[in-house]
């Protein structure tokens, strides 16, 4: 990159944080899964570009039985959920299988039967007489305890409900919570991997087991992590992580797209070291990667997290910024306060 190359681009951040221009940033999620952060910004007057920069992978219905023969053969002490999207992936598979699942499935539709081959759980109006006139299961109480299970999801939610339960951060906790799933622990402020670590040495939990749930692209931080402390860790990789390749959203880019190289781009929440990769990939299709990040240079590139900015430094954003609270508030607030420091710069 030349000395013109930055010049020219702290000419074009000078001109982006005058007091007539309407700020513009962009987080690394889909339109669905930004609305939060949306919502923060246009109550702020900053426009969002919502940018799905990765797609979810999955191995079908194998997930949830994985997840349930890994229960049982190790009999985990605590649970531990890293995304919200692990959360779903899992719930929502198993909601899907039905009364399916493992070959040894003792609530298997066959062995409900009665003799007619009617299922006699059924009343004579087509009523499931197991559920309550609230539409709640009456055989799982608030807590995923109860009579034996007879779906899949129900399989699932006593699994976990006998574990002790830890959630990442807020969102994670609110997708369980979505699920009648009690959360037993959450990190008070650090929500990420050093977060949980930190909140394992407080529960003096040496000697347990612990299985994750999470994402096969996830690194190794957590479970060595955990490890050190003195647990004993079990993975389950639920999906891997590919770079963005719908058409869907093409309008998306394509938007984004045009207001950066007419440099209207304040700054860019990277929300994942994921999501850094993908926008590097899809955006590598238009700018060679010097380009790139000179064009970048004048933007305020903001991370959720440190894990996210190790990986924005590796590919060459080096002049990035961390949220200090490792969530979409806290990455927008940290986004927000830049500008305005820049801003108050420039006057």
């Amino acid at each position: 990159m030349s000395d013109t190359d930055v010049d020219t681009d702290t000419d074009t951040a000078t001109a982006r944080t005058t007091a007539t221009h309407r700020r513009t940033v962009a987080i690394t999620r889909s339109p669905e899964d930004a609305t939060e952060f949306v919502e923060l910004a246009h109550s702020c007057d900053v426009d969002v570009h919502a940018l799905p920069t990765i797609q979810l992978v999955g191995k079908g219905n194998l997930i949830v039985d994985e997840f349930l023969d890994a229960v049982e053969k190790n009999s985990p002490d605590y649970v531990v959920f890293m995304s919200s999207k692990a959360v779903r992936l899992l719930f929502d598979t198993a909601r899907s299988m039905g009364y399916g699942g493992s070959a040894d499935n003792s609530g298997g539709a066959g062995l409900l039967a009665g003799a007619n081959g009617h299922d006699d759980r059924i009343g004579a109006d087509g009523h499931d007489d197991r559920i309550g006139a609230d539409g709640h299961d009456d055989r799982i109480g608030n807590y995923g305890v109860g009579g034996i299970p007879a779906t899949t999801y129900d399989r699932l939610r006593l699994s976990i409900a006998n574990m002790t339960v830890v959630a990442v951060g807020p969102k994670t906790r609110q997708a369980l919570e979505c699920e009648g799933i009690v959360v037993n622990e959450m990190p008070p402020t650090t929500y990420s991997s050093v977060g949980v670590g930190e909140l394992f040495t407080m529960l003096n939990a040496v000697g347990r087991r612990v299985i994750v749930p999470r994402s096969g692209a996830s690194t190794p931080f957590l479970r060595e992590l955990l490890s050190k402390i003195g647990l004993d860790v079990i993975e389950v990789y639920l999906y891997d992580v590919c770079t963005f390749a719908g058409s869907s959203d093409a309008a998306v880019w394509n938007n984004f797209r045009a207001a950066f190289a007419s440099n209207d781009i304040d700054g860019i929440v990277f929300t994942s070291a994921s999501s850094v990769r993908g926008f590097i990939d899809i955006m590598s299709r238009d700018y060679k990667r010097d380009e790139l990040l000179a064009r970048l240079s004048g933007t305020i590139i903001t991370a959720i997290g440190p894990f996210t900015d190790i990986e924005l430094k590796k590919v060459g954003m080096t002049d990035s910024i961390v949220s200090g609270v490792h969530t979409v508030p806290g990455a927008f607030e940290r986004l927000r306060e830049e500008m305005d420091k820049r801003q108050q710069q420039q006057q």
